[in-house]
């Protein structure tokens, strides 16, 4: 089958050209749509196409918990997003922890994935913080290895890790929580948890873990990722550690970049780990996003049901679903404002991803066709009918936003067109 995208604002990797792009057996071919007269054309005069984006941080929820999501929903989900590449992470049942668990994820995956998912290793059996899993035989089929969920407690266990993963040129992807200072918090130890009664989560609950393994990646060597950083001191500690040479790079999602704690309604769609922070926070992670310490957006898409997630917030189970909005949020809220630029974003949610995690993209001939096309005049307003995914409950229902996803490809696919 070849395609022919016309007339669109196409990102070369540093900035826009205006042209087309024919898209044959899977592979861009031209730049030029003359000679290809049996093509399917589609118009898309003043929209954008991207290279299809990457998030190093989602919850397919199969195997183990399928009534929150599906291989199959998940991707819908990420290609309604303008994602052609996921990385799913290893809370599940049974947990990846070894080749055999492994096997039973990449088989739904090679039967029911629309787009490319790349599963992570967990760190330790079951995830229990006791024993280092079977990361050698799962090595040539993970992008590393992650206990998200639960951070790594001890240190001793977290130095084994690195050694392992050292020796394998794979990263650890920490999810960094310290249990001991947790005291049954569900939200953030700010103003709006004081004001309403509820149990907080420090900030020392996450810096801290990161502050430990930042002076072990010294010892190390290893390459290391943060999850979701959410505090301003978690910027902080990376920044200086990047200064020093380490081995590092970060995440944050888009709810901590546009939502501090006093916009926290009492609802479950505002639960999350780590949880939604103060506006100090949030100002610290815009300068960390510009100044080029957070490496890149992710979602950490985190599906629940309707029961789980309509207890209120005390009771509710942490989570938060975005993977469709990821791009839309971003563009309103960062770039519509001025924050940062269109080719910074991106470079956030594509070109960072893509580098750290051993990824090839880009737009370019005899490349596979993995891109997106937006809309970015059109704007809509976030519903749940309208998403794919089967979690519904975004802290950003309600919410007008700009840039609308058409379609995506993946692997020359249409994976995703606008009805």
């Amino acid at each position: 089958m070849t395609y022919i995208l016309k007339g669109a604002n196409v990102y070369n990797g540093k900035s826009f050209e205006k042209k087309d792009i024919v898209v044959k057996d899977g592979v861009i071919i031209s730049f030029d749509k003359t000679g290809f007269a049996d093509a399917q054309e589609f118009d898309f005069e003043n929209k954008y196409i991207f290279p299809g984006f990457t998030d190093v941080h989602v919850h397919l929820r199969e195997p183990g918990f399928d009534y929150k999501e599906t291989i199959k929903t998940g991707t819908m989900a990420s290609a309604h997003g303008g994602y052609t590449n996921v990385f799913s992470m290893p809370n599940l049942n049974p947990v990846p922890d070894s080749l055999e668990n492994l096997n039973k994820q990449l088989d739904i995956i090679k039967r029911d994935a629309v787009i490319n998912v790349y599963p992570y290793g967990s760190i330790t059996k079951g995830e229990m913080g006791e024993e280092l899993s079977d990361m050698d035989d799962m090595a040539p089929f993970v992008k590393g290895f992650s206990d998200d969920g639960r951070g790594v407690q001890s240190k001793d266990m977290m130095i084994d890790a690195m050694n392992k993963a050292k020796s394998l040129n794979l990263p650890i992807v920490a999810h960094c929580e310290d249990n001991t200072l947790l005291f049954s918090g569900y939200i953030h130890d700010g103003e709006y948890a004081r004001l309403n009664g509820h149990k907080g989560i420090c900030s020392e609950s996450e810096w801290g873990p990161i502050k430990r393994d930042t002076e072990l990646i010294k010892k190390t060597g290893c390459k290391y990722h943060v999850c979701h950083i959410s505090t301003k001191e978690s910027v902080d500690i990376i920044r200086k550690a990047k200064k020093d040479g380490l081995d590092i790079t970060c995440e944050t999602g888009p709810h901590y970049l546009i939502l501090n704690d006093m916009d926290i309604k009492e609802h479950g769609r505002f639960k999350m780990n780590p949880p939604i922070r103060s506006e100090k926070d949030r100002m610290a992670l815009i300068e960390g996003v510009i100044d080029g310490t957070i490496d890149m957006i992710a979602t950490d898409h985190a599906p629940h049901s309707e029961e789980e997630k309509t207890r209120g917030l005390e009771k509710s189970l942490m989570g938060v679903v975005g993977i469709e909005h990821a791009f839309s949020l971003m563009y309103t809220h960062m770039v519509k404002t001025g924050i940062i630029t269109l080719e910074k974003l991106i470079e956030l949610l594509t070109k960072n991803p893509c580098e750290r995690f051993g990824l090839d993209y880009g737009i370019e001939i005899s490349k596979k066709a993995d891109l997106c096309v937006f809309d970015l005049d059109a704007e809509y307003e976030i519903k749940p009918e309208d998403m794919l995914s089967k979690g519904k409950f975004s802290p950003f229902i309600g919410d007008k936003v700009f840039g609308e996803c058409l379609m995506t490809m993946c692997d020359g696919k249409i994976v995703y067109e606008k009805n």
